[in-house]
């Protein structure tokens, strides 16, 4: 397979991921929300890879901490959200909502996300069925909505959903156990989501990734995308953040 992902666990709080997509002719690499420089460049080193370019998801420390470590080693592209530009002042290729740019030969479509933050953004990239979607979408869950509405994250949701099936999906965060533990008090009877929650538990025990997820399994088992409306979607975000 000529593109290929690979994640480093950033071990810290937060529980980040840091997501890397790698050209295996070329042995180049972009990265996506680097959270820390050293780890970036450490991995790099040890599988000889070039880092070409950088894609920032939304502004958050947690997802750009290691950018300008990055490009003091040398001269990157940065990709990003135009609408967090006084944010990100570093971005050098700002993107906004139904643009698209290429790694090599390989298409990546910008999808606006608003409602984690205002200006956030994920990349789909059709041909390897794949969407990096930072805080947006989380496996059974979705980011809290620091600086947009209910309803804008109802939608970017949405947005999301309609993407097809197979489309792996690489969120940002080792979030899934507690996920699945609320969603189970949404959905207790949802036998694939009692399934999945097994799977998740057994996965954990033995301290290994549970992602990346699928839009189709998301359909399934994430209540936030199983909502009608954006009111409804607004009580369960409610919950989650009392949960």
């Amino acid at each position: 397979m000529q593109y290929k992902i690979h994640v480093i666990d950033v071990k810290n709080n937060l529980k980040n991921y840091i997501w890397l997509l790698e050209d295996t002719r070329t042995n180049e690499v972009i990265v996506v929300d680097p959270t820390e420089a050293k780890l970036v460049t450490d991995f790099c080193e040890t599988h000889q890879l070039h880092l070409k370019q950088i894609w920032l998801t939304h502004w958050h420390p947690d997802h750009t901490n290691g950018v300008e470590g990055l490009l003091a080693e040398q001269n990157i592209l940065v990709y990003g959200p135009r609408d967090e530009l006084s944010k990100i002042p570093y971005l050098s290729n700002p993107l906004q909502h139904d643009y698209h740019f290429f790694f090599n030969d390989l298409k990546i479509e910008v999808i606006a996300t608003p409602g984690h933050t205002l200006g956030h953004i994920t990349y789909f990239i059709e041909e390897i069925d794949s969407l990096f979607c930072g805080d947006t979408l989380f496996a059974m869950g979705c980011g809290r909505l620091f600086e947009g509405t209910a309803e804008q994250m109802y939608h970017s949701l949405n947005r999301l959903a309609a993407l097809p099936i197979q489309t792996k999906v690489y969120c940002t965060h080792e979030y899934t156990l507690s996920n699945a533990e609320f969603a189970l008090t949404i959905e207790p009877h949802n036998i694939a989501l009692q399934e999945r929650f097994e799977q998740v538990k057994m996965l954990r025990e033995s301290d290994q990734i549970t992602l990346p997820s699928t839009i189709e399994l998301e359909l399934e088992t994430n209540p936030f995308l199983r909502t009608e409306n954006a009111e409804e979607f607004a009580r369960i975000r409610s919950l989650k953040d009392q949960f």
